[in-house]
């Protein structure tokens, strides 16, 4: 290995903490324990690490019985003083390579265990005799060939994107139900599937590296979409999610806590009851899959995924207006992403502004689609739908001064940046884009580290949790697109840099970061897979 790949493997240091050493397409995690042990725990989709444990208290001693330290932990390797390491010598093996050393460590059953380290020892996977060397050796080339394939990037934000890179790899997972597709995991801390709109976020950095891993991720979802055309929430391990009898019982006792809550305690529980609901995430589709098409043009693909996205595009407009008024709404919390909000404060179904600007951006670019497929009369016809939707949604909610959020027909006062979404029509008049962008740059949502999740001045802005107060960067990256599409690049260039000096300087690729500290806030996972995706895109030279 040259000192120029050593240096690339050498720039991400993993805490084995919010970073764990694992690899790409191993399920196994090793994380250090409290006392500075070793835990080695397995990633499954809805299952807490303690669940999954194979072993425990892993040490590693000199042959005096001294314990020898962790010097280093990269992605290729845990180095040890003495020259011992800890390597995956495939997606299910991990081993200790070394001499002179011995490793003490606990099955999940409690069964204590020790070992001579005498070249190279098999602690975790089929017992198969390896060559130390050889497998610290391809470790290093299995990851110096994922880091040559990761964009360029500016030079003051490489060292965050080689992180955000290195989170893409490990996040790599064989899915049973993705098809024998490797899926893009939202984390490796229990998000174990792939979920909707994460998959869309994963492609648009995974489409400069591996445009047709990117593919793969719009065709996992696809594989599974109903007859109906709707495309379902997440493909796991299990199966998919695609209506509520398909939620985890956590899941569902999560949701009671707060979805209908702000209507008082009668009202709550008849707004959260019983039929049964799709279950999906925002129609952003095509958004992906021309992004895609841009960065790697393939006709073939868009041939392939035309038809199925026009199909999920009716599908919110006939089968998700339950009020009839051409307006689409989210018939379930999870199907707007942003299960947490206090949107859902007031009731399990919602209209805020963001699904019928996606909606009518889906209509534009499907237009894009057909007119790269050579179908100018379905362009043209796409193109006119996405005029009318846009003109439908500023005729019924826009208010004069915001666009509102309704729920179940009432307008909620509790001001999101959703409101400011419809940026991403590229068709407001010019008076009303003005106006949403001065909003923007208001003290509700402009700070040093912009935008919260709630609006900064709104009673129910809350730093920590999530969904309500914290900065999420897909709705950053989202903003920063509408203001490119409504001709506001100056603005974009500066959301783009605040949100980057954020991450940079928040220490994490975090699910979601507080705004007023920009570390990360509560109990946001660490490691996740569109923070990393979305950085990387924003971080290129």
């Amino acid at each position: 290995m040259t000192a120029h790949d050593r240096e690339l493997l050498d720039r991400v240091a993993l805490d084995l903490r919010e970073r764990p050493f694992t690899d790409r397409g191993s399920r196994l995690l090793v994380v250090a324990q409290e006392d500075g042990d070793l835990c080695v725990a397995r990633s499954e989709y809805e299952r807490r690490l303690a669940e999954t444990t194979v072993l425990t208290g892993l040490r590693i001693e000199s042959a005096g019985g001294d314990p020898l330290p962790i010097r280093a932990a990269h992605p290729d390797r845990i180095s040890f003083a003495g020259g011992v390491h800890l390597a995956f010598a495939g997606p299910d093996t991990l081993v200790v390579t070394g001499t002179g050393a011995r490793a003490r460590w606990r099955t999940a059953d409690g069964a204590a265990h020790e070992a001579a380290i005498e070249g190279c020892r098999v602690l975790v996977g089929e017992d198969t005799r390896v060559e130390g060397h050889a497998v610290l050796a391809a470790a290093g080339a299995r990851w110096n060939a994922w880091f040559e394939r990761m964009p360029a990037v500016r030079a003051d934000l490489r060292e965050r994107a080689a992180m955000a890179w290195w989170t893409l790899g490990v996040n790599l997972l064989p899915i049973r139900f993705a098809g024998g597709r490797e899926g893009l995991v939202p984390s490796r801390f229990g998000y174990v599937g792939v979920w909707n709109w994460d998959a869309y976020f994963h492609a648009i950095a995974l489409r400069h590296g591996d445009p047709e891993l990117a593919r793969d991720q719009i065709r996992i979802l696809l594989a599974h979409q109903r007859a109906d055309g709707l495309i379902p929430d997440v493909v796991h391990d299990e199966g998919v999610l695609a209506e509520t009898t398909d939620l985890p019982r956590s899941d569902r006792a999560r949701l009671a806590e707060h979805v209908g809550q702000a209507l008082g305690e009668e009202a709550a529980p008849s707004a959260a009851a019983g039929e049964v609901v799709p279950v999906t995430k925002p129609p952003l589709t095509a958004w992906a899959v021309w992004k895609i098409h841009r960065a790697a043009p393939d006709l073939a693909f868009l041939a392939e995924v035309y038809e199925p996205i026009a199909r999920s595009q009716e599908w919110w407009l006939t089968h998700s207006d339950p009020d009839g008024d051409g307006l689409a709404e989210y018939l379930h919390p999870y199907s707007s992403g942003l299960d947490d909000s206090p949107v859902w404060d007031y009731g399990p179904r919602a209209e805020p502004p963001d699904l019928n600007a996606y909606l009518a951006l889906q209509f534009d670019v499907l237009g894009d689609i057909a007119q790269e497929l050579g179908r100018a009369e379905e362009a043209e016809t796409w193109r006119k739908r996405a005029a009318a939707h846009t003109e439908l949604l500023v005729s019924r909610r826009w208010d004069g001064e915001r666009f509102t959020t309704v729920s179940a027909g009432r307008v909620v006062g509790v001001r999101t940046p959703l409101e400011l979404l419809p940026l991403l029509t590229g068709r407001l008049p010019r008076e009303i884009a003005d106006r949403l962008v001065a909003d923007l740059r208001s003290p509700s949502f402009w700070g040093e580290r912009p935008v919260p999740t709630v609006a900064f001045d709104d009673p129910a802005f809350d730093p920590e949790a999530m969904w309500r107060g914290p900065v999420w960067l897909n709705v950053n990256y989202l903003l920063i697109e509408g203001l490119r599409r409504s001709g506001y690049p100056d603005v974009a260039d500066e959301l783009t840099e605040r949100t980057v000096r954020m991450v940079v300087e928040g220490g994490g690729l975090y699910e979601y970061w507080n705004p007023l500290t920009g570390s990360r806030a509560g109990r946001a996972t660490t490691g996740f897979g569109w923070s990393s995706a979305l950085f990387v895109d924003l971080a290129r030279s």
